[in-house]
């Protein structure tokens, strides 16, 4: 073992219990919570949809370039710039990021908010010389929902582009949860999928938020019963309030409707989402939040990260205040929020769905 790792361990041997040190006062916004990934400082949202053809985009858009970090879970996922995220790699902060229906075409809303971005001259700047655009970064991941019913007779010219660039103008705090952006066309098992969000404050002010286009396989719903898997983790009746019976027994290979039909499954599937905190993040750090907050969909979706979804969840950070010591604490802490925040967005997502 080397000198290093040995000091590393005794200098953890010798730290008091975790519980026993106190946390770092963060600064606290008093801004009323809206219980949308938008409560985290530094992000907004933007919806585009086609209706006719029943899909949409979502981007969500950070004030300043944003360290991100990217979880890949699901067996058929589809992406954009993914790899580019790996901690070793250049890319260091994303412009946007783009979560969108329409499965391979939908990778194309990328291009139409990175076509954007570059006209107002933001972007990563590798060479700084007159006329030379800059490159905006813009990660993406899509859903398939091109057999849902809506009309996507568009031959070679698909609404992706055009859909990114409007999602991208129409940015705010507020937005829309349900049947809107890239959830629109979504399904969730059985029911309507649909774009959900949630979002939670620490006491000592670490700012969470998760949105989520929910698009599974698995089901949401606990079998016999109206309770979401997750219903455990709702906050003030956000999900509807419903409980499972309390007499009711789940078979632990009984997850609803999804197992009824096998040969129905296709290729279909995937969930798609993002966390955020105002807490600074390292490139690695945020690949971390990422990989914690997938246990969120776990929580909500049954079985999820299965060889025909293609799950993928990033996380950013807006970098509003600093991390703490202990750092790998306050990293299991935000990580742990952002899981519960985004079984709660899923919940919430198919709840705003389900009158769509």
């Amino acid at each position: 073992m080397s000198t290093a790792r040995v000091v590393d361990l005794m200098r953890l041997r010798a730290m008091p219990p975790i519980g026993s040190r106190p946390l770092k006062r963060y600064k606290t916004s008093m801004k009323p919570s809206m219980n949308l990934i938008t409560d985290v400082p530094g992000l907004k949202i933007g919806q585009a949809e086609d209706v006719g053809a029943l899909t949409g985009v979502t981007v969500i858009y950070p004030d300043v370039a944003a360290v991100c970090g990217v979880d890949v879970r699901g067996g058929g996922p589809g992406t954009r710039e993914s790899d580019a995220l790996a901690p070793e790699n250049l890319v260091d902060a994303i412009d946007a990021l783009v979560l969108s229906g329409g499965s391979v075409y939908g990778l194309a809303a990328a291009d139409g908010v990175a076509s954007v971005l570059g006209a107002r001259g933001r972007g990563f700047g590798l060479i700084d010389l007159p006329g030379v655009p800059r490159s905006p970064v813009v990660p993406a991941a899509i859903l398939y929902d091109l057999a849902n019913g809506g009309d996507k007779g568009w031959g070679q010219d698909p609404p992706y582009r055009a859909l990114g660039a409007r999602a991208l103008e129409a940015v705010s705090d507020r937005f829309e949860l349900g049947a809107h952006g890239a959830g629109i066309g979504a399904r969730a098992g059985q029911l309507r999928g649909g774009l959900g969000s949630a979002s939670q404050r620490t006491a000592d002010g670490i700012h969470v938020g998760a949105i989520v286009a929910v698009n599974c396989f698995g089901s949401v719903i606990m079998p016999g019963s109206d309770a979401f898997w997750a219903w455990p983790l709702e906050q003030n009746g956000e999900a509807g309030g419903a409980r499972p019976d309390p007499n009711l027994v789940v078979d632990g290979d009984d997850w609803g409707p999804a197992k009824a039909n096998p040969a129905a499954i296709g290729r279909t599937n995937t969930t798609i989402a993002c966390v955020a905190t105002d807490v600074a993040l390292t490139p690695a750090q945020a690949k971390r939040v990422a990989q914690m907050a997938s246990a969120g969909l776990a929580r909500a979706i049954r079985p999820v990260f299965a060889p025909f979804d293609g799950d993928v969840v990033f996380a950013l950070s807006t970098a509003q205040q600093s991390l703490a010591e202990p750092t790998h604490f306050n990293i299991a802490r935000i990580g742990a929020l952002a899981a519960d925040c985004l079984a709660r967005a899923v919940m919430r997502g198919v709840y705003a769905a389900k009158d769509a």
